[in-house]
């Protein structure tokens, strides 16, 4: 974490301004390109945050004018990116919340935790582009190839080279 080649990384003014453009300029979008930024300099993890989706009130309002912008735009720029330079096929993109948002809003003008639909997105990493899976016109309930958080879990780990039945311990046991 020390070296001058993460140091560097994370220097975003070594990077041309045509690039910062493309990503934007939110916390978002600049931790996206740090992150594309750190995988070139040999991270093999990078997770990054990108702010309070917790949308109980105001859901509408908050989406379109703050939160869905800097996402489409900065995850757009980083897979774009990844792929332009050639790094996409070996970098799983993942992007997912805790889980889905109810199809009803509520008094607040807002929508709650809701455990039983959501939208994941993964990008990369050696997966065949598509979509999996349904829900029904409310997008309140799987029609179509429910996939489980288990099964997303397992999707990478394969992607990782673990297969479902191993069994991996750590040096100490």
């Amino acid at each position: 974490l020390r070296s001058d080649k993460i140091r560097r990384a994370l220097d975003l003014t070594l990077e041309p301004e045509s690039i910062r453009e493309r990503y934007g300029e939110s916390r978002p979008a600049r931790g996206a390109l740090v992150a594309r930024r750190l995988i070139e300099a040999g991270a093999r993890f990078v997770t990054l945050g990108f702010g309070d989706w917790d949308t109980h009130d105001n859901h509408f309002t908050r989406l379109r004018n703050e939160l869905l912008p800097q996402l489409d735009q900065s995850l757009a720029a980083l897979i774009a990116d990844l792929a332009e330079r050639g790094m996409l096929e070996e970098t799983l993109v993942y992007c997912a919340g805790e889980f889905g948002r109810t199809p009803v809003i509520n008094e607040n003008a807002g929508r709650d935790h809701w455990s039983k639909a959501m939208s994941v997105l993964l990008a990369g990493g050696g997966l065949r582009p598509g979509v999996v899976g349904a829900t029904d016109e409310h997008a309140a309930e799987p029609t179509d190839k429910a996939c489980s958080p288990d099964d997303v879990s397992a999707t990478i780990f394969h992607q990782l080279g673990f297969e479902p039945q191993a069994k991996v311990t750590t040096p100490g046991g």
